[in-house]
């Protein structure tokens, strides 16, 4: 809950909207919006049916000169896809449609305005459903297919954006997918001096406000840094805690390491020598210490999010003894809606 909220926060900016489209919306027309005009729609343009929908929000701004293009901008956490997406989007479509005619927006005579709606889904599973609602009809010709709607919705997948666009990309919006993928603690640092170098201007106050929470809450939670972020005002004192919080694990990796190395390396040096089996001993327990530490923060993660793990998961977990691929899950284990999901995960990684 805390993500999605930290993302709606983030995106209630007109900045980070304008920032979304222009880096991951390729079509000529975000050329041809005019972004000094874009508005977050207010509760007067939307109906109760709408206003439930606390994950979405309805945004407008013109479009050659005097048309208002609205932007719908749905925000999707759920580990599992939705397969009727396409049907919700051409409900909530015509939701605003019949809003703004209720308004007085458009009058008798006048044209719709368009809409652009855009799915942002960040969930570790890949997204499988239709994006035009026309695909969900079967096979139809003649009157009968002339009369069946259609709608398209804009689908933008995060894990399916490579490296080389995010960092193409100058915009904060990538910035934010850049933070969301970060894997270790340390590689947080230079993307944090980024963000605050770019948000310096008192014009980004209220965007810097809702990244340093969103951090706090979100990345630093991941992290197994949650002690301590209710105190956090600004993205500098996130930078503080994060490279003081990145020394004690560097310090207890290589204490973890060498503790076990030696115990390793005792063993070993009965065969071939005391001083080579202290060295293979060290060598090999950094390395057991560095996974040790990933597998206790992911579980820690696993634990805050989805209650005592079972044991098929501590199984899992254990079996895994390479840091990069407990890395890796970090993001599944942030998006699972259950254990059942986590472990789908984790034996389809395995299984590739």
């Amino acid at each position: 809950m805390q993500h999605d909220t930290g993302y709606k926060a983030l995106f209630s900016d007109p900045e980070m909207l304008a920032s979304l489209l222009r880096d991951f919306v390729p079509e000529r027309f975000v050329a041809e919006l005019d972004f000094s005009t874009l508005e977050r729609c207010s509760g007067s343009h939307v109906t109760d049916d709408l206003r439930e929908r606390h994950d979405d929000m309805i945004w407008r701004a013109r479009w050659k000169g005097d048309t208002w293009c609205y932007l719908y901008v749905l925000l999707e956490f759920q580990s599992s896809v939705d397969h009727w997406m396409a049907v919700r989007v051409l409900a909530y479509t015509a939701l605003l449609w019949q809003d703004l005619i209720r308004t007085g927006e458009i009058r008798e005579g006048d044209r719709l305005p368009p809409v652009f709606p855009i799915v942002l889904y960040n969930g570790g599973r890949r997204w499988t459903a239709r994006q035009d609602v026309a695909e969900l009809l079967p096979d139809l010709s003649g009157p009968l297919a002339a009369c069946q709607p259609r709608q398209r919705y804009f689908l933008l997948e995060e894990s399916q954006v490579s490296e080389e666009h995010l960092y193409a990309s100058a915009g904060i919006a990538a910035l934010l997918l850049r933070l969301e993928r970060a894997q270790k603690p340390e590689d947080l640092l230079p993307l944090l001096d980024e963000l605050a170098e770019r948000l310096q201007e008192p014009r980004y106050r209220r965007l810097r406000r809702a990244f340093t929470v969103w951090i706090a809450r979100v990345v630093l939670q991941r992290a197994g840094m949650a002690a301590g972020t209710a105190e956090i005002n600004d993205l500098l004192e996130v930078r503080a805690m994060l490279a003081e919080r990145v020394t004690q694990w560097k310090d207890e990796y290589i204490r973890q390491g060498v503790v076990m190395g030696r115990e390793e390396g005792r063993e070993e040096g009965l065969s071939i020598g005391r001083e080579e089996g202290i060295s293979i001993g060290r060598e090999e327990g950094i390395s057991i210490g560095e996974s040790r530490g990933m597998m206790l923060i992911l579980r820690d993660l696993l634990e805050s999010r989805l209650g005592t793990p079972p044991p098929a998961v501590e199984e899992a977990l254990t079996a895994i003894t390479d840091s990069r691929k407990l890395r890796g899950l970090m993001r599944t284990a942030l998006r699972a809606a259950s254990y059942a999901d986590f472990l789908d995960e984790v034996r389809r990684r395995q299984a590739t």
